[in-house]
């Protein structure tokens, strides 16, 4: 049976290849030349929801498979072989931060709005996130500071579960194997294996918990965003992701030859 890496991490190689893909889709999306008639205006919007449905789908099931890998050995998910080092930096809980999708989305609607200003003073609509109205921007702080909430409360319960490993039931095992050691006998560090699956389903409880709301998160924001600028957000997203991975693997590969030349 192939081992948990092995499997993620091949799952892993395809689910990116798929978010290229899409990438290119959304890309196409957004450079199409805007509808003439409301009847272009009602076709576009129904294939751009699709299109926006598809790919929030392909993050669904990137999480579905991460949760039934994190059932065969959730430690793997909090130390995954498949990212590189520098993405390995940017983890929180096992991922990215929920709260990183305000920060894309913010960044993004800045850059668009200074090329697009005058469009913008003349009242004429962008079709990207640089004409983010007052509603949308209201939701979309009210989201963010409940997200924010929720980070906290998934942090201190991480912290909870990492501070358990100390816990007086731990020291008394370890107490228990290290004396038999000193006797002579071997330790049976087996006898440590309640208390460890204890704070294994802890941590796979935590995990389940900040993959929800990385994909609520997600759900939630395009949810107040217009069709054109979900596709707008999605785009810069996955290019995020996408050229950081590269960026990653990349200098792995570097210092993996440096590491070989000394």
């Amino acid at each position: 049976m192939a081992s948990v890496n092995e499997d993620f991490s091949k799952f892993f190689e395809y689910w990116l290849a798929e978010q290229d893909r899409y990438l290119q889709a959304l890309r196409e999306a957004a450079a199409a030349a805007p509808p003439q008639t409301a009847a272009e205006e009602a076709e576009e919007e129904g294939r751009l929801r699709m299109l926006i449905e598809r790919v929030v789908e392909h993050y669904e099931y990137y999480y579905k498979m991460k949760s039934e890998s994190a059932k065969r050995d959730v430690g793997k998910m909090f130390t995954p072989t498949w990212m590189s080092l520098t993405e390995k930096m940017f983890l929180w809980s096992g991922g990215w931060r929920p709260s990183a999708a305000f920060h894309i989305l913010y960044s993004k609607s800045g850059l668009q709005f200074e090329p697009r200003m005058e469009e913008l003073i003349r009242g004429l609509e962008t079709r990207d996130l640089a004409d983010l109205s007052p509603e949308q921007l209201g939701k979309v702080d009210e989201l963010q500071r409940r997200v924010l909430r929720a980070e906290k409360e998934i942090s201190e319960v991480g912290a909870m579960e990492q501070e358990k490993v100390a816990s007086s039931d731990m020291v008394d095992v370890t107490h228990a194997i290290t004396g038999m050691m000193e006797e002579g006998e071997q330790g049976k560090l087996e006898m440590m294996e309640p208390e460890m699956k204890r704070r294994r389903e802890g941590m796979e409880r935590v995990l389940e918990r900040a993959d929800g709301l990385r994909m609520e998160t997600i759900r939630e924001v395009v949810e107040i965003l217009r069709p054109m600028q979900a596709v707008h957000f999605l785009i810069a997203a996955a290019e995020l992701h996408l050229r950081v991975h590269d960026f990653g693997v990349v200098k792995d590969a570097a210092a993996a030859e440096r590491n070989v030349s000394e």
